[in-house]
């Protein structure tokens, strides 16, 4: 399994990113997919994610700021970012979880987010 994030960047407090994953290597419908950050000296935290029917879960600092999407046909998973703040700044990976299960198993690369004040 391959997951390729891109879409990541530097910009400034407010304005709006979008990131993708790719994934590849096999069958991601039945899959629970979502997106994780890690910022310098952090844990790693989840961010969102979204079920294979499509129920999303948001950690409360990005509610109501990022929304998750995913497009089963094509295996992507899709985080669309607004009034992106400094805190935000982070390395965010896309990830899936084991079928019919809610034990994540694939993490990709990250892809780095930098926000400015």
């Amino acid at each position: 399994v391959q997951l390729q994030a891109s879409g990541g960047g530097l910009v400034q407090a407010g304005d709006s990113l979008r990131l993708s994953c790719a994934a590849s290597g096999g069958t991601f419908s039945n899959r629970r997919m979502g997106w994780f950050r890690q910022a310098p000296g952090k844990e790693r935290e989840l961010v969102a994610r979204i079920t294979p029917g499509g129920i999303t879960y948001y950690a409360d600092s990005v509610k109501g700021r990022f929304t998750i999407a995913r497009d089963n046909a094509k295996s992507t998973v899709l985080l669309q970012m607004n009034s992106l703040k400094p805190e935000d700044t982070a390395v965010y990976s896309c990830a899936v979880a084991i079928a019919f299960s809610n034990q994540w198993q694939y993490w990709g690369r990250g892809t780095q987010v930098t926000v400015s004040s």
